[in-house]
């Protein structure tokens, strides 16, 4: 038997249960009248043949609540109520998923299905984060200029924010600041500097993209093992915004920026995390398939998770 098999076999392979979260709740309209995209995506994916590619055992779809454009008092937030009950719907399947000895896969949908995910993982006691994203998305409603929840969605997991979405079940943080990791994002001109996230922000390890290139994806993916693979915590979760990929590979988003991650450097910086065992679930977001008419994105996408996916333990 080779050193690698040896190594991996305490860690047999999970079977997928891929959750389906067709929401846009979280993002704010593209034009008058219309609503994002993304909520198409787990259709467009599955087209495009995700689900076979995966081999998932089961596949489950959690219908979200009917889409708002304005912002929402007393929050300020976009949908705020309807992300709210959501969420508890999104972790109830998340929950089932792990009971059943499956390794859940949420295919969003926005960001804000983080929420979801980390009160499913919160109710069952501590855990990690691995949040890859090509934004650090910890805005408050404050500063935030489209009240979006995809955009706030780190800093409510942490704590930060009103509590309709901060505290869910009256817990709060879902996720303990020094328990995240961020990696892959750029941009660096955001305003997050603000009283009422920076004590948290300043707890969480953070990867730039040019820290991950400086530092080199493999020695970056050991350090954040480390981090997530500590003994007070139960596991991780990782949280895979595909606008981290370079924009020539991954147009398909409503927030593009210049560079961004090839999936090359993305599997060479995810893959030990899966391969480790210590990360129990994930979930994928933000791909929009009205900006991909001819759906070639999408099938680079596919490729890029069945390649990444393999490696979960």
């Amino acid at each position: 038997m080779s050193p690698r098999r040896a190594r991996h076999s305490p860690h047999p392979r999970r079977p997928i249960a891929l959750i389906e979260a067709p929401t846009n709740l979280g993002l704010k309209p593209p034009a008058e009248g219309r609503e994002p995209g993304v909520r198409r995506m787990p259709d467009a994916l599955r087209a495009l043949g995700l689900h076979e590619a995966l081999g998932a055992e089961s596949v489950e779809r959690v219908e979200a609540p009917p889409y708002r454009p304005e912002r929402e008092p007393p929050t300020g937030v976009r949908n705020a109520r309807a992300i709210a009950a959501y969420s508890a719907d999104l972790a109830h399947a998340v929950e089932a998923a792990l009971d059943g000895g499956c390794f859940p896969l949420v295919v969003g949908g926005d960001c804000s299905v983080l929420l979801g995910s980390a009160l499913a993982l919160r109710r069952r006691g501590r855990y990690g984060l691995v949040y890859v994203d090509g934004h650090e998305d910890f805005l408050t409603p404050a500063r935030s200029p489209s009240g979006g929840a995809a955009g706030m969605d780190l800093a409510l997991a942490a704590g930060c924010g009103p509590d309709e979405l901060a505290a869910l079940d009256g817990l709060r943080p879902l996720v303990h600041p020094e328990d995240i990791v961020v990696a892959g994002f750029r941009d660096e001109g955001e305003p997050y500097d603000h009283p009422d996230v920076e004590p948290a922000r300043a707890a969480v390890t953070r990867y730039g993209l040019a820290a991950l290139r400086d530092a080199g994806m493999a020695a970056a993916a050991e350090h954040i093992a480390g981090r997530v693979a500590r003994p007070e915590l139960a596991g991780a979760w990782l949280h895979l915004d595909v606008d981290v990929l370079d924009d020539a590979i991954m147009p398909a988003v409503d927030s593009p920026q210049p560079d961004g991650l090839t999936p090359a450097e993305l599997e060479t910086l995810v893959a030990p995390l899966l391969d480790s065992g210590a990360i129990v679930g994930a979930e994928v977001t933000i791909y929009d398939p009205d900006l991909d008419p001819t759906g070639a994105a999408g099938r680079r996408l596919v490729g890029v998770l069945e390649r990444l996916f393999a490696h979960r333990r």
